[in-house]
C-alpha cells in the first residue's frame, strides 16, 4: 500500500494517500473514526473503490494520523468540506471525481459539491447525519453532551464507558462493530461539538445539484435517521435511496456503490 502523504492546512497536518490509476474516486470517514477503524468494522470496504481507478482517502483533520486543534469551529461540516477540496487539490485531480462518504465525511461531501459542483462527477451519502432539525428535543444535543461528559468525567473513565455502551440495534448481533474513538483525548469534546453545531447545505442548495447521488442508510440511529436520507432523496433531482435494516444489508453497500461509481 502507497505511504501516506500529508496537507498541512489551518492548524491541521492532514494525512492522505493515492492509491491506483485512472478515473478519481474518492472516501471520507465519520467523526471519531479514520481509515483505520472503518477497515475495521468489515461493513464498508472503500479500498474496493480503487480496483480500475485512483483512490483518494484520508483521515479527517484530528482523527486518525492526522493531528488538529481543539477548536470546535474547525470540525463544522463546511469546514471539513473545504479540507476535502484542498485534498483534491494536493493530489492534482483535476477532472470531476466520484466520491463516497459516511456520516461526518457524507456532511463534507456534500457541502464540498455544493461549494465547488464541478469538482464531482457522482456522490454516494452513506449515513448522512441528523439536520434540519426543529424543537426542543433534538437528537443533536447528544453530541453536546458527550462532549460535556468527557469534560466531566475525564478521558480514561470517559472511554471505558464509551466501550462498555450498547451498540445500535441494527448491529446488536455484529461482533466486529467497534467505535472506539480514533481521535486524541484532548480533541474529541471539539470534534463533538464541531459536528454537534453543523447543518447540511440549504435544501435549495442541495435541490439545485444535479449529480448522480446514491444514498444509503441504515435504521434505529438517532444522529443518522432515515428522515435525513429521505429528505435527501427528495431534495436530489437524480438520486436513488437504499435504507438497510439489518448488518448483513449494510455489508452490500461496497457493491452498490462500486457499481454506481461504474455507470
Amino acid at each position: 500500500m502507497s505511504p501516506d502523504r500529508y496537507l498541512d492546512r489551518e492548524g491541521a497536518r492532514i494525512a492522505y494517500q493515492l492509491t491506483g490509476t485512472g478515473a478519481p474516486v474518492g472516501y471520507a470517514h465519520g467523526v471519531l473514526l479514520s481509515r483505520d477503524a472503518i477497515r475495521r468494522f468489515e461493513l464498508f470496504d472503500f479500498d474496493a473503490l480503487a480496483t480500475g481507478r485512483k483512490l483518494l482517502t484520508y483521515d479527517q483533520r484530528g482523527h486518525g494520523r492526522s493531528t488538529g486543534r481543539p477548536v470546535a469551529g474547525d470540525y463544522r461540516f463546511e469546514h471539513v468540506a473545504e479540507d476535502l477540496l484542498a485534498l483534491l487539490d494536493a493530489a492534482s485531480i483535476d477532472q470531476p471525481a466520484d466520491f463516497a462518504g459516511s456520516s461526518l465525511g457524507s456532511a463534507a461531501v456534500l457541502h464540498a459539491a455544493v461549494a465547488a459542483p464541478q469538482r464531482f462527477r457522482r456522490l454516494a451519502l452513506l449515513i448522512p447525519p441528523v439536520s434540519w432539525e426543529s424543537g426542543p428535543a433534538q437528537a443533536k444535543q447528544w453530541y453536546f453532551d458527550t462532549a460535556d461528559d468527557l469534560d466531566r468525567l475525564g478521558a480514561a473513565e470517559w472511554r471505558r464507558r464509551w466501550a462498555a455502551a450498547e451498540p445500535l440495534p441494527i448491529f446488536a448481533d455484529y461482533p466486529k462493530f467497534d467505535l472506539t474513538p480514533d481521535v486524541p483525548d484532548e480533541l474529541i469534546p471539539a470534534a463533538l461539538r464541531g459536528v454537534g453545531s453543523s447543518e447540511l447545505p440549504a435544501p435549495d442548495a442541495i435541490a439545485a445539484l444535479d449529480h448522480p447521488a446514491l444514498i444509503l442508510t441504515w435504521d434505529t440511529d438517532p444522529l443518522h435517521p432515515v428522515s435525513t436520507a429521505e429528505r435527501l432523496h427528495e431534495l436530489l433531482p437524480n438520486s436513488t435511496l437504499h435504507v438497510s435494516k439489518t448488518a448483513a444489508d449494510v455489508k452490500s453497500w461496497t457493491n452498490r456503490v462500486t457499481e454506481f461509481f461504474s455507470r
